[in-house]
């Protein structure tokens, strides 16, 4: 059983998330706060293995109480619940940096405990399992600084001569595990694509924290835009991406269709797109995250001639979904997120453009 203390300054979101997490029988809500300073009290008594926390409380704000859970070395994994707006985006991502598992975003008075049950325990079992990790002292790969992976040859041609297609996917983790990845990819390299499991709100926070980070653009995509050479585009929250051909050449093309696992933007719904659009061009690379998104993308993805490339075990925060596509024997190669920058520019120039 997984143990929960909800921090909220709100008790209605206090309700709602209890409520919620209610309709999971491996989930309890041990208790609630509704700022830090009552939390840690609560904290000490309860002993929970997992904190949804709220960023904007009074007497504390969240990012300074997980900044000093940290300090303490706190085995709970902690779930940040946050009304995503601009400002409160940087925020998240700040609290991502200073150790949180996880960022959704806070419920309103106008979403159902039903819609919001699923994806709800899904990240607090992702938290869980996160932390655990650490706990069974299983330490991730170190990713030190390393320069920009370099190729043989050039890796792009023009917007209209070369086919080859980049999809990345990830989720628990994959904030980070991106920040680790893109910079060290050159530009210059054929379009890539990105599904970071994500709320709405927060995806353009991420995408414009990664493009200060690249020597290439990072965006946030936009509907019926051109794919280009050089540009990488990150799904908005609460939107499927997929590639689709169309005037000029390849093109987003932004729904939102039913989640898939859970989730929208959903890894499966970009790799079967390219799949069907890129065929034997595609990369696909599977990053740290917990479930099954992208293992049948990559299915599709082998079948129509691609390769796919995904992240070991040993550097995973999360090995769930690489686990998932290893097991359905679809993945070409596994290596190390310290490693990936050079094994995806080695596996581009090996595809046809």
């Amino acid at each position: 059983m997984i143990k929960v203390l909800v921090v909220d300054d709100s008790a209605l979101v206090r309700k709602t998330i209890t409520d919620t997490l209610a309709h999971d029988p491996e989930i309890e809500v041990v208790g609630v706060a509704n700022d830090p300073l009552i939390a840690m009290d609560k904290v000490t008594r309860l002993q929970p293995d997992v904190m949804t926390l709220d960023m904007e409380m009074p007497r504390m704000d969240g990012l300074t109480y997980l900044r000093q859970l940290q300090k303490e070395r706190s085995p709970i994994a902690v779930v940040v619940v946050s009304s995503l707006t601009q400002q409160g985006s940087q925020i998240a991502l700040n609290a991502l940096d200073a150790g949180a598992c996880e960022v959704l975003a806070k419920p309103d008075g106008s979403m159902s405990v039903g819609a919001l049950a699923g994806k709800l325990a899904f990240h607090i079992k992702a938290a869980y399992a996160a932390k655990r990790r650490f706990r069974e002292n299983r330490p991730l790969v170190a990713t030190p600084s390393a320069p920009v992976a370099k190729a043989a040859r050039p890796l792009a041609g023009s917007a209209g001569g070369d086919r080859r297609l980049i999809v990345i996917g990830a989720s628990t983790g994959g904030v980070e595990a991106l920040g680790s990845l893109l910079p060290k990819l050159p530009a210059g390299l054929p379009p890539i694509l990105v599904v970071q499991h994500i709320p709405a709100f927060f995806s353009r926070a991420v995408a414009d924290r990664l493009n200060d980070m690249c020597s290439y653009e990072v965006r946030e995509a936009i509907n019926d835009e051109q794919v280009l050479p050089g540009v990488c585009l990150v799904a908005p929250g609460n939107y499927h991406m997929m590639v689709m051909a169309g005037a000029g050449g390849q093109r987003i093309r932004l729904t939102q269709s039913p989640p898939v696992h859970f989730c929208r933007p959903a890894v499966d719904v970009l790799f079967r797109s390219a799949a069907d659009l890129a065929g034997r061009h595609t990369l696909g690379v599977l990053l740290t995250g917990m479930g099954s998104d992208g293992a049948q993308g990559m299915q599709a993805i082998r079948r129509a001639g691609g390769v796919n490339l995904a992240e070991h075990e040993d550097s995973c925060v999360i090995y769930g979904m690489p686990r998932a596509a290893v097991q359905l024997g679809v993945v070409d190669q596994s290596v190390t997120l310290d490693r990936m920058p050079q094994t995806i520019l080695d596996q581009l120039g090996s595809l046809p453009p």
